[in-house]
């Protein structure tokens, strides 16, 4: 009962993705990003321990398809899960657990990978993809958006969405955006409205962090 995209920025090095579904609190719970190593979300009852496990397999340089394969060998509950895993140089890989009944999907684009399940057509997943990739233009974080807003719009999934997330990881250890709606009846629509107030300070945090004497002034 989720859909998401996991995705880079070709020219900044960017890491991000955005998730949504008819739970509470999917920001906290599936998506997972470090800078210069990827991006990953696990999802379909959710093992929120496998979004760890993923990114220190990618720090130590296992790539992506292989991840799942040894997660398919030695985890007997993988079964159950959807994984979308995308690493640091744009290589992507995603699984769809054989219990996994209701409409569902995975695919790998440029620079991207989406999945969805509980869904009411894989066309949802076709179109995050597409919209990532007709986006090159735009700044990480609004590809994102513009994805996961298609995907909506091409059927999303069966229930009400109820919950979403936007992540980016840029080259500090702490995140460049980190937006959650945990519990609304147009999730989208409330994650629209709080990336684009925040875009115009997100600049501005890091400096504020690691840089304070050039911050120009403000709360935060």
């Amino acid at each position: 009962m989720t859909f998401s995209i996991a995705g880079r920025c070709a020219r900044t090095g960017m890491m991000g993705a955005v998730v949504t579904t008819s739970s509470m609190a999917v920001g906290s719970r599936c998506a997972w990003a470090e800078p210069g190593v990827g991006a990953v979300l696990t999802q379909h009852r959710t093992d929120p321990r496998l979004g760890l496990m993923i990114l220190g397999e990618l720090k130590r340089g296992a790539a992506p398809q292989a991840i799942i394969d040894g997660l398919e060998k030695r985890d007997p509950n993988l079964k159950w899960r959807q994984l979308a895993v995308l690493a640091a140089d744009g290589t992507g890989a995603f699984f769809n657990g054989a219990k996994i009944v209701s409409v569902a999907k995975g695919r790998i684009g440029r620079n991207c990978v989406a999945a969805g399940n509980i869904l009411r057509n894989v066309a949802v997943v076709d179109a995050m993809v597409e919209a990532f990739e007709a986006s090159e233009d735009q700044e990480l974080a609004e590809r994102l958006m513009r994805a996961i807003e298609a995907g909506d719009a091409a059927g999303g999934e069966l229930k009400q969405l109820k919950s979403a997330g936007l992540l980016v990881v840029h080259r500090e250890s702490f995140p460049y955006v980190d937006l959650r709606v945990d519990l609304n009846s147009r999730p989208l629509v409330e994650l629209r409205f709080l990336w684009e107030f925040y875009q115009p300070s997100a600049a501005n945090f890091v400096v504020r962090a690691i840089d304070p004497d050039q911050a120009p002034p403000g709360a935060g």
